[in-house]
């Protein structure tokens, strides 16, 4: 039994993946980075389609109540894991997100026809609230499935390198989000991409051209085989009657989850969040960057940093996973507030505070960037870089210290990112991978990073201090720290076809 093992699993490692892992790759990053451009163009039009959605009359208020409605896509994306995982785990990955795929699709596109407030009143901010839960739902199954589907074809000695492809879609989706959103604003004025002039929307055309993409990646997903490993695990009979039970009411593997989340995932959550969402909110909030100058410095510095999602998955492949995940954490949380000081000089637009007043009809905070004037007194800030074409921006020297700044935290975000999952794929067993994944990734990510840029306007706009908001991301990476050093083990060297072939050498 032994020997049939080891051959097994040696034509799985040499023969199925290298025919076939840059197929499964390819079709398993195509979907998910549409996933992710789908969620986060929601986020990237924040400061565009807030005002149309929410009662005129309080920008703020709608701004706010704006990034509630895109916070609680990452609440229940924790549960869409457990539903999802449970049907991956149960009936088989390709079949769980083949279905995320056309609900995240299809919800994207609703938004591209929703009327806005004046049109149907407190309607629109019900059904795009509605239709963010089924994003978050959706997501909360997608990423197990592409990360265990690509994990569960690869060789054992390379699935840092390999499953790191599948973690540069979460950015890729993000750039794409913003690179479509540049376009159309090129192409448009912007009273007519702000839905101020006659014909549409310019801000619809992003989620419109979802539908098409949606459709091309759903024609690739359905000439999908199953993972093999989930095949072998269900033609011996070895898959969990219930893996919800079987994966948080034992506690081997509930334990697995615990220190996954804390020791791992909630830190890296915030990491991503503040080097890429955060560090765009803060440029055009706060230190009142021109919204298009922003999003291509983000744009910018997010394409610099891409490839070392690679680098870091193939490092871990030879050093380790746990290491350079910490590290990633550690690094961030001493240096996101010298970073952020750094933005504010480099900025020029000398903001100083953020002046916060009750409306005093809803009660909702405005939050206003301030700078100091010539007689010591605090005025309103002036916007900074003002776009006229990119080739202008690219010759400012502003703009490159600000892409560099940005550039370093998204560097952070590829040591956190680039080796998790190949880490939480070799943590859990095959029979309750996909539910057990599932949840600490999407808690980590969906809550503790998906509420950093709630947290971070609420804590500037109760403190007046421009530079409170990082003090949620510093906390949890610093708790994360922590906790993984002491008790998160190294999955490096894991070889999980053993796991479903009978062999249990290593």
């Amino acid at each position: 039994m032994a020997e049939t093992s080891k051959n097994l699993g040696a034509y799985y490692n040499d023969e199925i993946s290298r025919s076939k892992i840059w197929q499964v790759i390819g079709a398993s990053a195509v979907g998910t980075m549409i996933e992710w451009y789908d969620f986060y163009i929601f986020g990237s039009l924040a400061p565009f389609i807030a005002p149309l959605f929410y009662p005129p009359g309080n920008d703020t208020f709608a701004y706010i109540a704006y990034l509630a409605t895109f916070a609680v896509g990452f609440v229940v994306r924790p549960f869409g894991a457990l539903f999802f995982g449970r049907i991956g785990d149960l009936v088989g990955r390709k079949y769980a997100f083949l279905v995320t795929l056309l609900i995240m699709g299809g919800s994207t596109a609703i938004i591209g026809f929703l009327p806005a407030f004046a049109a149907i009143g407190w309607a629109a901010p019900i059904i795009l609230l509605l239709v963010r839960v089924l994003q978050g739902l959706a997501l909360g199954g997608e990423y197990g499935g592409a990360a265990v589907y690509v994990a569960e074809h690869v060789p054992d000695h390379r699935r840092g390198f390999y499953t790191s492809f599948i973690q540069i879609t979460a950015t890729l989706g993000l750039f794409m989000s913003l690179a479509v959103i540049l376009v159309v604003q090129n192409l448009m004025s912007p009273e007519q991409f702000a839905g101020k002039a006659e014909g549409i929307s310019g801000w619809r055309i992003p989620f419109l051209v979802s539908i098409l993409l949606v459709v091309i990646s759903l024609y690739i997903r359905l000439k999908m085989e199953e993972s093999p490993i989930f095949q072998q695990v269900k033609s011996t009979g070895m898959t969990s009657a219930n893996p919800l039970i079987e994966a948080f009411t034992h506690w081997d593997n509930l334990k697995r989850v615990l220190i996954s989340l804390f020791g791992a995932t909630a830190g890296q959550g915030v990491v991503w969040y503040a080097g890429q969402f955060f560090a765009l909110f803060y440029l055009q909030t706060i230190l009142n960057v021109n919204s298009v100058s922003a999003q291509y410095i983000v744009a910018i510095a997010l394409v610099m940093a891409m490839p070392f999602f690679v680098v870091f998955g193939a490092l871990s492949d030879r050093i380790g996973r746990k290491w350079i995940i910490l590290a990633g954490c550690f690094l961030a949380m001493l240096t996101y507030i010298p970073i952020y000081q750094s933005m504010q000089s480099s900025a020029g637009s000398n903001v100083v505070t953020a002046t916060s007043q009750a409306d005093p009809v809803t009660g909702a905070i405005k939050l206003t960037p301030q700078t100091t004037a010539a007689d010591g007194t605090l005025k309103p800030a002036d916007k900074v870089l003002p776009y006229t074409d990119l080739g202008t921006l690219l010759k400012n020297p502003t703009a490159w210290s600000l892409i560099l700044l940005v550039f370093i935290q998204v560097f952070w975000v590829t040591m956190v990112y680039g080796p998790i999952a190949a880490y939480l794929v070799e943590a859990f067993p095959a029979k309750i991978r996909y539910t057990a994944l599932s949840l600490p990734y999407h808690i980590g990510n969906g809550v503790f990073g998906g509420l950093l840029p709630l947290i971070g306007v609420s804590l500037i706009a109760q403190t007046g201090n421009i530079y409170a908001g990082l003090y949620y991301p510093m906390a949890i990476a610093g708790i994360t720290f922590v906790v993984g050093a002491i008790f998160l083990k190294e999955t490096h060297g894991h070889r999980i076809w053993d796991e479903v072939s009978g062999n249990r050498e290593t």
